[in-house]
């Protein structure tokens, strides 16, 4: 009657403390942790500002097409007006042809104001700009994506390790439980001299053992619940409880499509295909309108002829820019970015055989680890009923404390088997997900 009482206190004090906690923590969904994340990540604020960043660029080079208008005003003040040299024919008719005078011309004040406009009307350099910032912010949204799908594996590893560490106390709850009973079973039989003080003291140590376990698992939980909420980007201080049962899916084969990896190494051949053609284009002639209006003042301020007049200025004009020899330059440019798009394919055809490689390892590693939860699961059926007929059978006398122990010790072994089997298939799982291109897909 007394070890009833026990076991059914503690059992009122495990639900009273599992109540408490439900009552006071929101259980939160994987994917509540995901939307939260997709909202508060600072990792995905950066990620989304880097798009904006890119799209101002993309507008950046398109500006380049649209014309331009400069004001500009000038004021310079002549110490010593600039020399001029004039034919000494000018001043003597009769002079000898190659004598020459030199003339002082212009008056100390000149002011220029005057607006400029100029319009390109052919660049290829600029064209090639559009389109280089184009696939740049095209592989902004693939990095974008690229973070996104790091940030929800990290968080999927740190909610399924927590529903494992949820798991892994419960057990030991159980086994505490057992060796609660175990230990005052074995008192009860100190007592009545039918069993040894050093039994008494192996089940007290197991009991100890288990406690101290219980606390590890306790401390591991807290950390990995604040991993779990830096990660999703909410304070630490914020009360968070997951859902404590595993959910297991059958095994299906997922739809295969590219990878981000794949998709971010073509988008990389194709701006560095873009910024090849760029550089090719830079050897081409660029063609470009420009006019000018303003005026220009002329003044002197010395006496008796001081004045200030002002005298109009405008034109237009056509400019042709042919580059003809930079000092190869160019050329050395253009040589580096077909090693960079060699090395580029290099890259997409190793990641491919990779992924490939990778995909069936962990289709292997999934199956493997499902077979042995479905082995493990009457496993720790078996061996609960085994313990409980041995510590049945101790009490009556008709096994030993050495049988209870082995069987309390195949049903640890069972239940750890079991957890690791769970944490392999959940890995290989989505690890398989994020191979095949599914890892983002909300389906």
């Amino acid at each position: 009657m007394k070890l009833v009482s026990i076991y059914t206190q503690y059992i009122i004090l495990l639900l009273f403390v599992s109540g408490f906690h439900k009552s006071s923590a929101q259980i939160w969904t994987i994917q509540q942790c995901l939307d939260t994340a997709q909202v508060h990540n600072k990792n995905l604020q950066i990620s989304r500002n880097n798009i904006s960043v890119g799209e101002q660029k993309q507008k950046e080079a398109k500006a380049g097409l649209i014309p331009k208008v400069t004001a500009n005003a000038d004021y310079r003040y002549f110490t010593n007006l600039p020399y001029q040299l004039m034919p000494l024919s000018t001043f003597n008719p009769t002079a000898p042809e190659g004598k020459f005078k030199e003339a002082q011309f212009g008056v100390p004040h000149n002011i220029n104001a005057n607006l400029q406009l100029s319009m390109p009307l052919y660049n290829p350099q600029v064209y090639g700009a559009i389109q280089t910032t184009k696939i740049a912010s095209e592989l902004t949204d693939l990095q974008y994506l690229k973070t996104e799908e790091q940030i929800y594996f990290e968080i999927s590893n740190l909610y399924y390790n927590a529903q494992i560490l949820h798991r892994q106390s419960a057990f030991i709850d159980s086994n505490l439980i057992n060796a609660t009973k175990l230990l005052h079973n074995m008192q009860l039989l100190n007592e009545q001299l039918l069993a040894r003080g050093t039994d008494v003291n192996k089940v007290k140590f197991q009991v100890a053992q288990l406690t101290a376990q219980k606390e590890s698992i306790s401390s591991k939980y807290s950390q990995v619940l604040n991993a779990l909420k830096f990660t999703m980007g909410i304070p630490i201080e914020q009360s968070l409880q997951i859902e404590p049962n595993i959910y297991f899916q059958n095994t299906h084969e997922y739809i295969s499509s590219s990878t981000l990896d794949i998709r971010l190494t073509k988008t990389q051949y194709r701006l560095l295909a873009s910024e090849l053609s760029t550089l090719k284009f830079s050897r081409l002639p660029s063609l470009s309108l420009y006019g000018t209006y303003g005026t220009t003042g002329y003044g002197y301020d010395k006496e008796p002829n001081d004045f200030l007049n002002f005298y109009p200025i405008g034109f237009a004009g056509i400019q042709l820019s042919y580059p003809l020899f930079n000092g190869t330059v160019t050329q050395r440019k253009i040589n580096q970015k077909k090693i960079e798009l060699q090395n580029n394919e290099l890259q997409m055809n190793l990641l491919t055989e990779q992924n490939t490689m990778l995909v069936e390892n962990a289709k292997q590693q999934r199956m493997l680890a499902k077979n042995t939860i479905e082995t493990t699961t009457v496993q720790i059926q078996w061996a609960q009923s085994v313990f409980e007929q041995t510590a049945l059978q101790q009490k009556q006398g008709t096994a030993s404390l050495t049988d209870v122990l082995l069987a309390d010790n195949t049903l640890r072994e069972a239940q750890q088997t079991y957890l690791s089997a769970v944490i392999d298939y959940l890995k290989a799982d989505w690890e398989l997900k994020k191979l095949t291109g599914n890892l983002l897909n909300k389906k």
